[in-house]
């Protein structure tokens, strides 16, 4: 039975920084963040409703990626010709989506940040093997000189998500300016995924050992 055992312990900084290092983050929870995990791990949750709180959560997660990215100091003029100090992003960004669920967090991306690029990686499972493979991807032309964010929402085993920073490499893409955005990750994923990647950083709104794998088809309306 997919049921969440109200006994399964929630993770912590200490707990994760001394499994994981500096490589996995977690989204700050709250109450308003517990409340948007349980809505889409609820089986009586309608598509329209799914939908709503999917998007709420990725803004959210989205934003905290984003706040990962270097900054550099800046200077502007306010309209009263006074001078402020601020930041600026520190070179360029850009999305690149696991398709189909990480096309899910685009939208989220854009609302973010006005013509950011983002690029897609395609990764298909073999019927017989189960092992993953690449079969389309698209990025920027420069994309090797950019920070890149990585957008797939549910980690079960890690192995999509190896084949899609395996091709950003072959792109001339370094592991340490890649930051994957991810909603569900299981704790065996993350592990796979920071020993096969340690420079990328991962950030997850929650780490538990059973992800919500209806997701794509919930969000889609493909179920």
């Amino acid at each position: 039975m997919d049921l969440i055992d109200s006994d399964i312990r929630q993770w912590d900084a200490n707990e994760i920084k001394e499994q994981f290092g500096d490589s996995l983050m977690l989204l700050p929870s709250n109450n308003n963040i517990k409340e948007l995990q349980t809505i889409l791990r609820d089986k009586h949750t309608t598509r329209s409703d799914f939908k709503f709180y999917a998007d709420r959560l990725i803004r959210l997660v989205i934003e905290e990626s984003l706040n990962k990215l270097p900054f550099t100091d800046c200077e502007v003029v306010t309209p009263t010709g006074a001078l402020y100090k601020g930041l600026k992003y520190g070179s360029g960004n850009c999305g690149v989506s696991i398709v189909r669920s990480g096309e899910a967090m685009e939208q989220g991306l854009r609302d973010c940040c006005r013509s950011i690029r983002i690029g897609k990686i395609l990764v298909e499972s073999d019927n017989d093997t189960h092992e993953a493979h690449v079969v389309y991807a698209k990025f920027p032309e420069d994309i090797a000189k950019r920070q890149v964010l990585l957008m797939y929402p549910i980690m079960s085993t890690g192995n999509t998500v190896k084949q899609a920073v395996n091709v950003l490499r072959q792109h001339g893409v370094k592991e340490e300016r890649i930051i994957l955005s991810n909603l569900f990750c299981t704790p065996a994923a993350a592990q796979a995924v920071v020993d096969y990647v340690p420079k990328m950083k991962i950030l997850t709104s929650e780490l538990h050992p059973i992800a919500p794998n209806h997701f794509g088809q919930k969000y889609f309306g493909t179920d």
